[in-house]
């Protein structure tokens, strides 16, 4: 994998080490596998979108696979279960945002400091649906155990209870006559939010935030989403973050607004207004490019079940975006 001629995996060590905590071998067993060989396999499948089991298949099966790993044909290979437990060792750790910010402060070691402003943006990303009944969904939302589940361990353990449905809407386009349908499209989706902020000149992801999908958008912004770090103080954005606490948490904290402005209501868009929305729209549409890579190259969709493993899995999506991102700035810059 290109990854390999860029991203030195030794700068994980030290986090993964002190997460894992393995012992020192006195009391015997079989040594663990090598804690970096099991986080490359992690970027594996965020990048390719596989199952554990895929993995274990395509690490026996594929000679590129194994030479990212550095395993020759007769070393061992981490089975479906071994992969499993690593990635649930780091999930209950919480270790996701460390290694990001350690991969974060390596981009910013090798140059690629946060410059031009940035613009932040969130992007649903599908779960298994959940088919309750009205009842189970009222208990959830009240942060209840249904009283059918308590009953049913292995119900209990299949049923995600962090998930959220929620329904986009995409504006309706004109048909062939020039008129436009009387409604919008809307269409439900189940599962959770990846909300992140990229610079403008690199196109990095410096700072992200998982969510449920109903979670509203418009208040991630003052929740750690901003990079104060970055050289300019622009922040896009479109309509979902333009709120009077959004406006003023971005005045008080020295950041420039550029989100866009909301038709008013029962009028008419105002020229100037649709004008200005369009040039904010020429810049803040470069972060539907990250989205578009995860959703389609990537095939982001989490399988897991719980907000804790899906912020695991959107962090490796996250960190594994950005090193694809390293080696189209380092091959830009050799061209």
């Amino acid at each position: 994998m290109a990854f390999a001629a860029v991203v030195d995996f030794e700068m994980f060590r030290g986090e993964l080490t002190a997460v894992l905590a393995y012992t020192d071998g006195a009391q015997g067993g079989r040594p663990p596998f090598d804690p970096v060989l099991m986080f490359k396999i992690l970027v594996i499948q965020a990048a390719n979108s596989l199952s554990d089991e895929r993995a274990e298949f395509l690490i026996n099966d594929r000679l590129s696979f194994m030479r990212f790993l550095s395993l020759g044909l007769s070393d061992r290979v981490p089975d479906a279960r071994t992969i499993w437990l690593f990635r649930e060792k780091l999930t209950r750790a919480g270790a996701i945002k460390p290694l990001f910010e350690r991969f974060e402060a390596a981009l910013r070691e090798a140059g690629y400091i946060a410059m031009g402003g940035q613009i932040v943006d969130a992007c649903l990303v599908a779960a298994p649906k959940q088919r309750n009944t009205l009842e189970e969904k009222a208990a959830i939302k009240e942060g209840r155990i249904p009283e059918a589940w308590k009953a049913n361990p292995g119900k209990l353990q299949q049923k995600d209870r962090d998930a959220r449905w929620t329904v986009k809407f995409s504006k309706a386009k004109e048909r062939a006559d020039g008129s436009k349908p009387a409604v919008d499209i809307a269409i439900p989706t189940f599962g959770y939010q990846n909300h992140i902020s990229i610079d403008r000149e690199h196109g990095l992801i410096r700072r992200w935030q998982a969510t449920d999908a109903a979670a509203y958008e418009g208040a991630r912004l003052r929740e750690a989403l901003l990079d104060k770090t970055n050289t300019a103080s622009a922040v896009w954005a479109d309509t979902a973050d333009r709120s009077k606490a959004n406006e003023d948490f971005l005045a008080k904290n020295g950041f420039l607004s550029r989100i866009h402005r909301k038709k008013p209501p029962g009028r008419p868009m105002p020229p100037t207004m649709r004008h200005a929305n369009a040039l904010k729209s020429a810049v803040r549409s470069r972060v539907e490019h990250v989205f578009a890579a995860q959703k389609d190259k990537m095939d982001l969709f989490i399988r897991t079940i719980g907000l804790a493993r899906a912020t695991m899995k959107i962090g490796m999506a996250n960190i594994v975006y950005n090193m694809k991102r390293l080696v189209f700035l380092r091959r830009l810059a050799a061209a």
